[in-house]
């Protein structure tokens, strides 16, 4: 299948059961601007510009949402739970980005996409929702050039400061996505 554009994208996604049955129990939560995520989003691309016949497996399937209202965590355990019960086999992992940024250190994002552009790699800013009609809707804050050209290079977020660049290179490092989808190009996170 050729992925060429956003609509290629959400096409594939619409005709993989797996995806759609995890973005309607997120769905189903009810949560203020959510989406599904970062590996489960970026992932799909590149198993499937790869030519991969079976899912790379993956550690969390992040679902995101923000609610200044409720900045418990101990809500996103209860929202986790929730999930599990629909589908035990699906490692969730739900985040209140409203609440993130202290996790992080860093200045409060003012929404799930604003915190999805800050992702440390453009790859993986990339998220996946339903809306009132269950069609699907991509957001791609960074864009999806370098999803689909297996580019692996820092958020401008993250390629700011050195600090950051150097959490970027570590999580490239750790996450040794290139001994998966050998086609990636990793670039390196300091800021010139």
């Amino acid at each position: 299948m050729k992925l060429e554009n956003e609509q290629d994208i959400i096409q594939l996604v619409k005709e993989d059961e797996w995806m759609m049955d995890i973005l309607h129990a997120a769905k189903s939560l009810k949560l203020p601007d959510w989406w599904v995520c970062a590996g489960f989003v970026r992932s799909k691309l590149w198993d499937t510009l790869h030519g991969f016949t079976e899912r790379t497996p993956l550690p969390d399937i992040d679902v995101i949402y923000f609610d200044q209202n409720n900045l418990e965590e101990e809500t996103e355990k209860q929202l986790e739970q929730k999930l599990k019960a629909m589908n035990p086999h699906i490692p969730w992992s739900v985040k209140n980005e409203a609440r993130m940024h202290l996790a992080n250190n860093i200045p409060p994002y003012s929404s799930s996409v604003d915190a999805i552009s800050k992702f440390p790699e453009t790859a993986t800013a990339l998220g996946l929702a339903l809306d009132s009609q269950n069609n699907i809707v991509l957001t791609a804050p960074c864009g999806i050039e370098d999803v689909l050209h297996f580019v692996l290079k820092p958020t401008p977020y993250f390629a700011e400061t050195k600090e950051r660049a150097i959490i970027y290179e570590n999580r490239i490092a750790k996450k040794n996505w290139k001994s998966v989808w050998s086609k990636l190009e990793v670039y390196s996170g300091h800021p010139s």
